[in-house]
Order: C-alpha cells, then structure tokens, then sequence
C-alpha cells in the first residue's frame, strides 16, 4: 500500500500513465499528475483519483523544459509538501526510417523521452532522498533493449534511460532510494490504437501470449516496485511484454 505518500507521475493523464495515476491513488498515494496535452483529460484522472479520498493536483509542463521542470516541481512541493515516488513516463514518438529521420525528429524525441527523465529526476532527486522510502520507476519500452525499425531515436532515448536509470540506482542507493525501469511491449493504448491493422496482427504473432498487454498491466508492476515490498528491488529492467523479448 501507499497510503500517505506523494507519487508525481508524468504523462499522468493518459495511457500507461493514467493507469498508474489510479492505481497508485487505488492504494492510498496522492497525486501530483504532469500533462502537456488535453487539460481536461488530466482534470478527468485528478477527479476520479480525489473520490478516492486522495489529493490529486494536476500541473500543465513540458519535462523536456529544465526551467519549467523546477518552475512546476517547485509548485508541486508547495502543495503537497514532499515527494515519495517519481514515475516518468511521458513520452512522444515521431518515427521515421534513419535514412529520412530528420535532426528535429530524432531531437524531439530524445528531450522528452530521455533528457524529460534526467530533468525531473534531477530536479526531484533531493526531495526524494529525504523520503523514508524513495522510489524512481522509469517507463521505457522494449525498444529500448532490441530496437525497432523506424524507431532510431525513440529507441535510442528508450536505452539511454536504461542506462540513467541504473546509474541513478546506484548513486542513490546509500540513501535507500530504489530506481527500476519498466519496459512494456505492445500495450492497448491510443498510441497503438492508431497502428495500421497489419501491425496488430504481426504483434500477436510474435507475442508468445497472443494478444496485446493493457495500461492496468504495466500499472500493477509500477505500484508494485513504489511499494515497501520492492524496497530491496533497484537497477532492475522489468519487461511487461507477454514474453515477446524472452
């Protein structure tokens, strides 16, 4: 359980995000949700998660802005005190085959997918270290362990964070603060909603499960490794992926 500690979960309004926001208020966490999309989306999650009977504040920013990163982490604590739990998943596809990806392609992805996580977990770090149970849980992909055609930069970014990740478990482990990567496959979410039917196919041919996983899936597991029962848990890449990358 989670019960009084403060989770800031990015890309909280939609997808895998929005499952984790309401799973992890489900066990008793407030809610600090980071959106750069639909406003009323987000406002949507913090009033299911307030019925709950937790605090739920949503926050309009763009993690891959260092200056609005401290700007909004600097709101966040003046509301809600302290921070316990880091989730970074937003994230932003714009695939494209290397030889077309364009700089502005590869770039984009790389400052929200990757420097967005260095921003909050930099900005966050010192809260977070002050908390008697510090949790950091990254949301990459499996692209980020085999690559993925036409996804040069967002599987570059995918394995930079897995990398970041591991160097920030170990850095702030002396402080008992744990830091997991999960890495989905293919999740029923708005992202894949919109993949050509043939690639639906093709990901329940080579998924040993047969079917796609679903955003509460992949929020079971984030709830989990942010629990006390994960507290010996940190470095670790979890793959929630139905055995694709077995």
């Amino acid at each position: 359980m989670l019960k009084n500690k403060t989770a800031v979960i990015t890309g909280g309004a939609k997808g895998i995000g929005k499952a984790i926001s309401l799973k992890m208020a489900e066990q008793g966490a407030n809610i600090a949700l980071i959106y750069s999309g639909s406003e009323e989306a987000a406002k949507e999650v913090c009033e299911t998660t307030n019925k709950m009977g937790v605090k739920a504040i949503a926050y309009r920013c763009n993690v891959a802005d260092y200056e609005q990163v401290k700007v909004t982490c600097q709101a966040i604590l003046a509301d809600f005190g302290t921070v316990d739990i880091l989730v970074n998943n937003a994230g932003i596809t714009k695939d494209n085959l290397i030889l077309r990806m364009s700089e502005k392609e590869f770039d984009d992805v790389i400052d929200v997918n990757l420097k967005g996580s260095f921003n909050m977990m930099q900005v966050l770090s010192k809260t977070i270290m002050r908390s008697p149970a510090g949790r950091i849980i990254n949301i990459a992909s499996v692209s980020g362990i085999i690559g993925n055609p036409g996804q040069a930069n967002y599987s570059a970014a995918k394995a930079g964070l897995i990398g970041l990740t591991k160097t920030v478990a170990k850095e702030l482990a002396p402080r008992k603060v744990t830091a997991n990567v999960i890495a989905p496959g293919f999740i029923q979410t708005d992202m894949t909603e919109n993949l050509p039917q043939s690639v639906k196919d093709y990901a329940n041919t080579v998924v040993p499960l047969k079917r796609m996983g679903t955003p509460e899936e992949v929020a079971n597991l984030a709830a989990f490794l942010a629990s006390d029962q994960a507290a010996f848990i940190t470095g670790e890449v979890i793959k929630v992926d139905g055995g694709m990358c077995m």
